[in-house]
């Protein structure tokens, strides 16, 4: 047992590996078996070893996926529908791209906060250099004018001394929080906090409620696959995302699907409560009429999830402007500091 949850991208290669692998005729256990073979050493192949081992012993997949540790409740749980519902294949698949969506999200969110965290480096260093080398030699020189400086210079020097520092301060204080946040990325715990961040930042809100959309949305499609009743399957979707918003409205369409009186079906619900917008609504109401949910929920997802890089990329293409207009004000007060104390000797002469 591994005890440590593989990366989104490695659950996702697993699933639609195997799920490839059983629709060509091969066996739970050669197809786990010939996933791991001939692959270097490293924590997935030690997970393969570890599921190959579970299903020889006797065990189902979910079973295995379980024991390993490796993988989340979710997907061990919707492995294990699937299996008694003859649909492993559907539902490895419908994973393999539920968290290949999950991992290309997280990525995404790692791009967006490392190059302006690299940007602040650079510049913090610039501005260290400036402000604690280069200001003292200026200051010095001037002290050795003193005699000849009035009380206006002295104030002058001691102005741009200040407006030096407190340019380092604001980049400092700058470079501290994007390394925080670009750190933080990169593990699962850490994401959670980015994201909640992001959640709140006016420039990504939408965006974030997309993404969580299309992570329901993918889980949704995952559990209906898998033969999953849609009341189930909603609350089990609802238990994969922690958006604050989107799980107040979805709760109300789960409501609405349990109601006594007047019971609505999983497409009527989220059209109802506009979980979706109404063109979404309609191709849902139309896939559910043909049978095919599953398959049009998964397409949703896609959309939703293109939507949401979409906006984050222009909230990124916001930012850079912003950040490089900062950076030149920062610079530029910093010369300034370098020159303000020239203009007080040279009143001083006259």
């Amino acid at each position: 047992m591994t005890g440590k949850l593989l990366e989104s991208g490695a659950i996702s290669a697993f699933c639609s590996s195997v799920a490839t692998m059983l629709a060509a005729g091969v066996q739970t256990d050669e197809a786990v078996h010939m996933l791991a073979e001939n692959r270097e050493q490293s924590e997935f192949k030690r997970v393969c070893d570890a599921v190959y081992s579970k299903v020889v012993e006797g065990s189902n997949l979910a079973d295995a996926m379980e024991a390993t540790g490796a993988f989340p409740a979710y997907a061990t749980e919707t492995v294990r529908v699937g299996e008694a519902s003859g649909r492993t294949e559907r539902v490895l698949r419908s994973l393999g791209r539920y968290y290949d969506s999950e991992g290309r999200a997280f990525a995404k969110l790692r791009n967006s906060v490392g190059y302006p965290a690299a940007l602040l480096c650079i510049m913090s260093v610039i501005l260290v250099f400036t402000v604690a080398i280069i200001l003292p030699i200026f200051s010095s020189a001037y002290e050795n004018l003193s005699g000849s400086m009035t009380s206006g210079s002295f104030n002058t020097v001691g102005a741009s001394i200040a407006i030096g520092w407190i340019a380092l301060a604001i980049v400092l204080v700058a470079t501290v929080a994007a390394l925080y946040v670009a750190i933080c990325a990169r593990n699962e715990s850490g994401r959670d906090r980015v994201t909640k961040m992001f959640e709140r930042y006016p420039g990504t809100r939408r965006a974030m409620y997309q993404l969580a959309l299309s992570r329901f949305v993918s889980a949704l499609s995952s559990l209906v696959a898998s033969g999953v009743q849609e009341e189930e399957a909603m609350r089990k979707a609802m238990a994969t995302i922690d958006h604050a918003k989107l799980q107040a409205e979805l709760q109300a369409a789960y409501d609405s699907m349990i109601d006594l009186e007047n019971p609505r079906s999983l497409a009527q619900a989220i059209v109802e409560h506009e979980i979706v917008e109404p063109v979404y609504g309609r191709m849902l109401l139309m896939g559910t009429r043909a049978g095919s949910v599953d398959e049009v929920l998964g397409h949703l997802a896609q959309v939703f999830f293109d939507d949401a890089n979409m906006q984050i990329d222009a909230a990124v293409d916001r930012v850079e402007p912003t950040l490089a207009a900062f950076l030149t004000i920062a610079v530029g007060a910093t010369l300034i500091a370098v020159m303000l104390p020239l203009i007080g000797i040279m009143g001083s002469i006259a």
